[in-house]
């Protein structure tokens, strides 16, 4: 059964995507959706169940070393073949460098680049067997060129950018594609802290003048 497995699974980009993959992967039969949140979660795995798909909900914390232990457990009752991974979990830091704790920095860095090699360390085994797969790491236009007062977050997905370059070219041979997609500002509520103000002047430096919505950002993942 060709399972697809979903980091991030429960709100915004990620949740967007959950609702629109099936249309674009056909051969996916079965869905892990991994996130914090629970409730979300299962009111995902309902709608995907009425379509046919079946789901498995995994209330995983990917900063949490026991989750993993738990996602490694059940890749391993399960032996899945999985087709497509998408690691879009992940937290902002925003505030200045100098009040930023040393627990702040490491939090955003396991959120948004330990919770990768994770997922990715568990999951490419199986897609190596099947010699065929694809894995889509959700980044940043932050991770390219810097953003004042979120550097943790800057640094995080610059290091998701290099290490999907990176693997891309370890596991090339292996028929497995690997991909990073730099998104810039997407309207979710990791941009919720933002003033009015703070927003349109965000929006000013945006060629389109606005941002871009989860489900824009959705059929673009759909697309790679």
């Amino acid at each position: 059964m060709k399972t697809a497995v979903i980091t991030g699974a429960s709100s915004g980009l990620g949740r967007e995507f959950v609702r629109q993959f099936y249309s674009v992967f056909p051969e996916i039969e079965r869905v892990w959706l991994i996130a914090r949140r629970t409730d979300r979660l299962q009111e995902l795995a309902e709608q995907l169940e009425e379509k046919g798909i079946s789901t498995l909900t995994l209330p995983l914390d990917l900063c949490d070393t026991m989750s993993f232990t738990a996602y490694q457990e059940h890749l391993v009752e399960e032996q899945p073949e999985i087709a497509l991974l998408v690691n879009n979990a992940g937290i902002s830091y925003v505030g200045l460098l100098t009040d930023m704790t040393i627990k702040d920095f490491d939090r955003t860095m396991k959120s948004n680049i330990y919770s990768v090699f994770n997922s990715c360390n568990r999951v490419v085994p199986y897609m190596v067997r099947a010699h065929k797969g694809h894995i889509i790491n959700v980044s940043s236009v932050w991770g390219c060129c810097g953003a004042s007062c979120e550097v943790a977050y800057s640094a995080s997905k610059g290091a998701v950018n290099s290490f999907s370059k990176a693997l891309g070219k370890e596991l090339a041979p292996s028929g497995i594609a690997v991909n990073a997609i730099a998104f810039g500002a997407v309207d979710t509520t990791m941009n919720g802290h933002l003033s009015p103000d703070e927003r349109q002047m965000l929006e000013d430096e945006i060629p389109a003048g606005r941002m871009a919505t989860p489900q824009e950002a959705a059929e673009f993942i759909c697309r790679i």
